[in-house]
């Protein structure tokens, strides 16, 4: 047992992990999730899909933006759209709607993509290749909204890029 100011505190045990490789980690991920190529993601948006771009807010304003996608960076993913969360995005619908994650290459998404799987999205995906893949199949892209969050504002809960 552990003493902590004066209380006791019993120690619990670390669970034993095996080491496994990030290509391990995101194979296992791949086979969870809908990935689709830039094209397929573009007809995917035109037939009701919603388009979340994790990538941050410096990336965005260098290279670009898809219109129409939702900005919800990948370090508030979850809690933006965990399901009855208080810090969930409005502008995100229920566990059938179709999302599909896009970041700067197509890596970071793979393993976004498997925990919104896990929070019950089954229909949750991703773009290969990313963004820089998008704009090379010359798929619509503009510039970042010049928008600074109010002081109360949280991040990713903007309403979709226009």
């Amino acid at each position: 047992m552990q003493l902590r100011l004066g209380t006791q505190v019993e120690a619990v045990p670390r669970r034993v992990t095996v080491p496994r490789t990030l290509d391990d980690l995101l194979a296992e991920a791949e086979e969870r999730i809908e990935r689709h190529a830039p094209e397929a993601a573009c007809a995917a948006m035109e037939a009701g899909a919603l388009l979340i771009d994790i990538r941050s807010a410096d990336n965005r304003a260098h290279d670009g933006i898809v219109p129409g996608s939702l900005h919800i960076p990948r370090t508030v993913l979850e809690w933006r759209l965990a399901p009855g969360g208080e810090w969930r995005n409005p502008f995100v619908g229920g566990l059938d709607e179709q999302l599909i994650l896009i970041c700067d290459h197509g890596y970071s998404t793979i393993l976004a993509a498997a925990t919104l799987v896990d929070l019950g999205y089954a229909r949750a995906g991703d773009v290969v290749g990313g963004f820089e893949a998008w704009r090379a199949a010359g798929l619509p892209t503009g510039a970042a909204p010049r928008r600074e969050r109010g002081p109360d504002e949280l991040a990713g809960m903007a309403p979709p890029d226009l």
